[in-house]
């Protein structure tokens, strides 16, 4: 069966599609979190690859060497292998805004370092001395772009800043959204912001852990837990404590964004309908209510048990108790041995009652350095008894233990139902002294103040581009003009599709066997399909020589008996003939035979053109034809044969 070229191109196709998609799940699993071009449209990425000559330019290159002239200015030497360039400008809000930072300029000039103690800590630790600085990305660095950077490990870091007016949750929704680099990965430790709440006694210079806030929300990890943090601290209208709530754990997987050593967007989005969403990269990650997805719950239940009811006595909780009229059989013997002699067992011959199975080494010698004093009188070793080895068995042989058919254990009465049975206890309820319903969570202590305040066994935690507004649209464009040009730099300098592979491998070695498959494969069927095939007229010769032998045998044994029978008819014709043999009748037979001989030749030469138009056919016929001319070469072979006999019998 033929297969067609089009199908061998289609198993590349498939082929290519399969390792492309390996190459993606293990090499790029940030992209499974992505929304789509990371909220750059067309028009967004034309003005980021605008070309102004007052902004500067981050060039995406296979080889960039920054280098330093005399001047002190920075200078780049760029190859002709430039794949395209990038504008970066520091962004700038589109719409009305409560907060935002970018760190371009380099300073620290808004943000307050804390200069107290952290409570309920050792004094030697206790400090937030913890170090941070303004400076570039390590790696996938753009030009004119800086972050806040936690420098420090294994201490207390805690800096704040002043928004630019108070956020009070009214009729607007909260979108707090940022970046977050983890350069050097994460042990332990948090990226996470808290709002700190308005109030009047709000200092930044004594910003703790203790300090009231109204939002936390990043990440955190430690160990092996990779957590996304949503926690907002609800007022209790009845007596005014504040009460952590907790949103619900992401849905996907979050540990990729802590180990790829990249930069990260967080997003929260707060509505004042009691919805929330969380966000990474643009793409959400958790969403809910802050009525019905918060632990524990905003609002208490209605109805609580009875601190005070307990149990009854008499109360009846058994739901089957044995039978009280029940007796026990009187054959029935709980002294029986679960287990005993088999009386059928015999001693198998040979065995050795006076040999013990284990005997003195007879060549052990006593050490040199034993002290019977200290040590006691010496013993040789015991080994297996030699003689044993042949034998069934040594020592007092006894029968083997079976179990006792007459053992029955035990006796206890059969269970029936209860008829005192009441049911499990439980307390009565009563109308809970400490309930509230707040329909209304979304509004929450107002707040004025963005801080972090963090502990962390790793370094280098990267911070930039915070924003805080009331728009989910202004972050969208904050994020396309920011951490949109730090996606599209990351992405431009990701090494290519086969260095990928090669690097997947390495850390996967059993991807090998996927890659041979996938590349053999298709070389396989398309070397077994696309292989020429031998000429069909050879193909067609063997296959019609064997019956054809066949039918010349058949036709021989034919010819010998017919000729047989034409020899008897000829003698008795001869008598006959004989006597009326003329000379005019010799001429007759030989126009005759002449004649014969004629129609003979012109049969053979059609019989030949018939043979050779049969074989001048197309040899590129299926299987099934070349049965069909098989049959049909060896039915016109027996009419060949059944001619040529009908002339020589003429």
């Amino acid at each position: 069966m033929n297969l067609g070229a089009g199908w061998v191109w289609r198993l590349l196709f498939l082929s290519s599609m399969v390792l492309a998609a390996i190459a993606s799940s293990h090499e790029h699993p940030e992209s499974e979190a992505l929304g789509g071009d990371g909220g750059l449209d067309e028009e967004e990425l034309q003005v980021l690859m605008a070309d102004d000559d007052e902004e500067e330019e981050a060039m995406v290159t296979d080889e960039e060497q920054f280098e330093e002239d005399k001047d002190g200015a920075e200078t780049s030497e760029i190859d002709a292998n430039v794949t395209f360039q990038v504008t970066y400008k520091t962004p700038v809000p589109t719409g009305d805004v409560y907060f935002t930072e970018t760190f371009d300029d380099g300073s620290l000039d808004r943000w307050q370092l804390s200069k107290t103690m952290k409570e309920d800590a050792d004094e030697d630790i206790a400090k937030y001395d913890g170090k941070w600085m303004v400076e570039p990305l390590k790696e996938n660095k753009v030009p004119g772009d800086q972050g806040l950077v936690l420098k420090s490990r294994a201490k207390h870091h805690a800096i704040a800043a002043m928004l630019d007016k108070p956020f009070v949750f009214q009729d607007e929704s909260l979108v707090v959204q940022y970046e977050v680099n983890f350069q050097d990965g994460i042990d332990c430790g948090g990226a996470y912001i808290k709002l700190l709440s308005d109030s009047g006694s709000l200092s930044l210079e004594q910003f703790h852990d203790r300090t009231p806030y109204t939002i936390m929300f990043g990440p955190d990890k430690c160990g092996e837990d990779y957590k996304l943090h949503f926690i907002f601290r609800h007022k209790n209208p009845l007596n005014k404590d504040m009460e952590e709530k907790h949103a619900k754990r992401a849905d996907v997987d979050l540990k990729k964004f802590y180990t790829d050593r990249k930069t990260h967007l967080y997003t929260l989005v707060l509505n004042p309908d009691n919805s929330y969403e969380m966000f990474i990269d643009q793409s959400s990650v958790s969403r809910g209510n802050l009525l019905s997805d918060m632990v524990p719950p905003v609002n208490p239940p209605k109805e609580i048990d009875d601190p005070n009811d307990s149990k009854p006595d008499d109360w009846d909780e058994r739901a089957k108790i044995p039978d009280p009229e029940a007796m026990k059989p009187d054959d029935w013997d709980e002294d029986a041995p679960a287990k005993i002699e088999d009386p059928d067992a015999l001693k198998p011959e040979g065995w050795l009652d006076d040999e013990p199975e284990f005997v003195s080494d007879p060549n052990a010698e006593k050490p040199e350095d034993w002290d019977e004093e200290m040590d006691g009188e010496w013993e040789a070793p015991q080994v297996p008894n030699p003689a044993c080895e042949t034998a069934p068995g040594c020592g007092e042989w006894k029968k083997p233990m079976i179990n006792n058919p007459q053992y029955k254990g035990k006796w206890k009465a059969p269970l029936i139902d209860n008829p005192n049975y009441q049911g499990v206890w439980k307390p009565r309820k009563m109308m809970n002294p400490e309930y509230f319903e707040d329909l209304h969570p979304f509004r929450m202590t107002p707040f004025k103040a963005v801080g972090l305040e963090l502990w962390s066994m790793t370094s280098d935690i990267y911070f930039d581009n915070f924003i805080i507004t009331s728009h989910k649209e202004v972050a969208d464009r904050w994020a396309s003009d920011s951490w949109g040009l730090k996606k599209l730099v990351a992405s431009a300098n990701e090494p290519g599709i086969f260095a990928q592979l090669m690097m997947a491998a390495e850390e996967r070695p059993w991807l090998w066997i996927i890659y041979i498959l996938t590349v053999g494969l298709p070389i396989g069927l398309a070397v077994l399909f696309c292989w020429p095939k031998k000429p069909v007229d050879d193909y067609v010769y063997k296959k019609v020589e064997l019956p054809q032998a066949r039918i010349e045998e058949e036709d021989e044994e034919e010819e010998e008996e017919e000729e047989g029978a034409a020899d008897e008819e000829d003698k008795e014709a001869e008598p006959a003939a004989g006597e009326g043999v003329t000379e005019d009748n010799g001429a007759q037979e030989d126009n005759q035979e002449g004649a014969d001989n004629g129609e003979e030749e012109e049969m053979e030469e059609e019989e030949e053109e018939e043979e050779e138009a049969e074989e001048s056919k197309s040899p590129e016929r299926t299987l099934e034809d070349e049965q069909g001319d098989e049959g049909s070469v060896a039915e016109e072979s027996h009419k060949q044969a059944v001619r040529k006999r009908r002339v020589r019998k003429d």
